[in-house]
């Protein structure tokens, strides 16, 4: 079988569909698909629910598809960096499920794992907890949270063999291999492909079983959310 497709618009033309649910990975700008957010863009798809650490910013990232008005509803952890979001939900035009990070990540690696919900501490007695079964054990009480599945994920490694087995680079791992998990269909883009075998097995963080679709981007923008430099 062959994962691997010539650009990310192909990658994603017979999967995106309107009203889709789209896990993304990332952690602010970093580690973000950005060749196939930007095919998502231009695919024109809508009523999206997109579940990601946050939004991006104005004009990168997820971002674009706020400005587009392709993202009906938010799954997220943080939303300070852009205006739009916050211009969107404060107008009613957009629904947040505001869910804390850690929660966040569990929801995903759980929803790959085939389990449809968990308890945790996170969020009783708080907003997160509201319209949710809260459970009492040894004394203390849990709040029940749904696991996430996603129609499609978006990924983006730093290096894939065509299996699809996954290298990430360092903190650009974040969210990315509970994304990959989570995807009914995940595509992956990569800076770097090479032949099976070429990678050490005891160095793959995420298995090509997961994986379904390749597309190689061997030079991102990976923007820079808040850049400080010495005068």
């Amino acid at each position: 079988m062959n994962k691997v497709y010539p650009d990310a618009a192909t990658a994603l033309k017979d999967i995106v569909k309107d009203g889709q649910i789209i896990a993304v990975g990332g952690f602010g700008l970093c580690g973000i698909p950005e060749a196939l957010i930007a095919a998502l863009r231009d695919s024109g798809v809508q009523n999206l629910t997109a579940i990601s650490n946050n939004a991006g910013v104005d004009g990168f990232g997820l971002g674009q598809l706020l400005s587009t008005r392709q993202i009906k509803k938010m799954i997220a952890s943080y939303v300070g960096e852009n205006k739009e979001f916050e211009r969107q939900y404060l107008a009613g035009e957009l629904e947040l499920e505001f869910t804390p990070q850690g929660t966040l990540a569990e929801k995903l690696r759980a929803g790959g794992a085939g389990i449809p919900a968990f308890f945790t501490k996170t969020g009783v007695g708080t907003l997160v907890a509201e319209g949710k079964e809260i459970r009492e054990f040894d004394g203390a009480k849990y709040v029940m949270e749904r696991s996430l599945v996603a129609d499609v994920s978006l990924v983006k490694a730093q290096k894939a063999d065509k299996a699809g087995n996954l290298v990430f680079n360092k903190t650009a791992r974040n969210f990315n291999p509970n994304v990959a998990m989570a995807g009914k269909i995940t595509v992956v883009e990569v800076e770097e492909l090479v032949e099976v075998g070429q990678l050490d097995p005891d160095q793959i963080h995420t298995a090509g079983i997961f994986v379904h679709r390749i597309v190689v981007n061997a030079t991102p923008e990976k923007r820079i959310e808040q850049r400080t430099v010495r005068a």
